[in-house]
C-alpha cells in the first residue's frame, strides 16, 4: 500500500516531470477504476497540468480547470513513461503529455533538480496508473461539479503526518481525542493522515511501542515519544526512497524497514525474533524484546 513516503516521492517526482505540460491524451483501459464519465475524460485533453501534490494517500492533480484525484489503496501503483513503453497489464489510466517551455516549474523539490530520469523538456511522457485489483480509484472532478472523493473530505482527513503545522504541542491535543490501539490510531487518517500498515509498525518500533497497546495508557514522554518516531520514521524513509525508487516509480521499496513484514527475523535493535501477528489481511510486525 503506497502511504506518505511512498506517495510523497511520487507526487515531487512528477511534479517536475509533468506540470507546465498540456494533456495530449486520456484513456481509460480499465474503466472500472475511473469515476468519471467518457466525455470528462475527454475533455481533459488540452488541459494544462499545474501541478502534482499529495494529500494523505492521495496525489492529486490541479489542471487549468479540473481536477484529478487518485486514491491507489492496496495496490494501485503510477509509472512514468515515454511513449511506446510496453503497457503493463492491469492499466487503468494513462495521460498522455506533451512538451512544454523551459524546464521544471520553480517549486520543483531540490531532490528533483538535474535528475537524469526528468523528462526533455521536447518530450512527450505519459503518466500512468495500474492496479491489478482495481481496489484504488481515480476521480475525474471537473470545474462546477460536485464528486465527493470519499476519505478526502475536510472532516475526514486530520492534518499530514509530516506537516510543519502539525505541531508537538498540536500532537498532543489531537491524541487526546483519538482512544484505541496504538497502531489503528496511527492509521486513522482523522487522526494524522498518510501513514497506513507498513509504517505504523516501524513508527511504534522506533518509539518502543507495542502495537496494541491502549492510547489511554501512554504517559506523557510516550506521546512525546510516538511523535518524535512518526517525524523521524517518515523523513528517513523518504529519504531512502529518494534514493532507490527513481526511475521505476511504480516499485515499492520496503526491504529496508526495520521490522514490518519481516516476522522471525532478529529484530536490529535488540536481536529478539521479530513477531508477526496476520489479522484481517493484515500483517503486524513488533518486537517483543524492546517494544512495551
Amino acid at each position: 500500500m503506497p502511504e506518505l513516503p511512498d506517495l510523497t516521492v511520487v507526487a515531487d517526482a512528477l511534479h517536475a516531470s509533468l506540470s507546465g505540460r498540456p494533456i495530449r491524451s486520456a484513456e481509460a483501459p480499465g474503466p472500472l477504476a475511473v469515476r468519471g464519465t467518457p466525455a470528462e475524460l475527454a475533455a481533459l485533453v488540452g488541459q494544462r497540468v499545474e501541478s502534482i501534490r499529495r494529500r494523505g494517500k492521495f496525489l492529486l492533480l490541479a489542471l487549468e480547470r479540473d481536477e484529478i484525484a487518485c486514491n491507489p489503496m492496496l495496490t494501485g501503483r503510477f509509472q512514468l513513461a515515454a511513449p511506446g513503453d510496453r503497457l503493463p497489464t492491469k492499466t487503468a489510466f494513462v495521460l498522455g503529455l506533451g512538451g512544454r517551455v523551459g524546464g521544471p516549474p520553480r517549486d520543483a523539490a531540490p531532490w528533483t533538480r538535474d535528475a537524469d530520469w526528468l523528462p526533455a523538456p521536447d518530450a512527450t511522457p505519459e503518466l500512468r496508473y495500474r492496479d491489478p485489483t482495481q481496489m484504488g480509484k481515480i476521480y475525474l472532478r471537473p470545474s462546477g461539479v460536485t464528486r465527493p472523493v470519499p476519505g478526502l473530505g475536510g472532516s475526514e482527513q486530520g492534518p499530514d503526518a509530516d506537516d510543519p503545522a502539525l505541531t508537538l504541542d498540536a500532537w498532543r491535543e489531537r491524541i487526546k481525542r483519538h482512544p484505541g490501539e496504538l497502531k489503528n490510531l496511527l492509521r486513522n487518517q482523522e487522526f494524522v493522515a498518510g501513514i497506513g500498515n507498513a509504517y505504523s509498525d516501524e513508527i511504534l518500533h522506533a518509539a518502543r511501542l507495542l502495537p496494541f497497546r491502549k492510547r489511554s495508557s501512554l504517559a506523557a514522554e510516550e506521546v512525546d515519544a510516538l511523535y518524535l518516531s512518526t517525524r523521524a520514521t517518515l523523513a528517513n524513509a523518504i529519504e531512502v526512497l529518494r534514493l532507490r525508487v527513481p526511475p521505476t516509480f511504480e516499485k515499492q521499496v520496503r526491504d529496508f524497514l526495520a521490522v514490518h513484514d519481516k516476522g522471525g527475523q532478529a529484530c536490529p535493535r535488540c536481536g529478539t525474533r521479530v513477531t508477526e501477528v496476520r489479522a484481517g489481511g493484515f500483517i503486524t510486525s513488533f518486537c517483543r524484546g524492546c517494544q512495551r
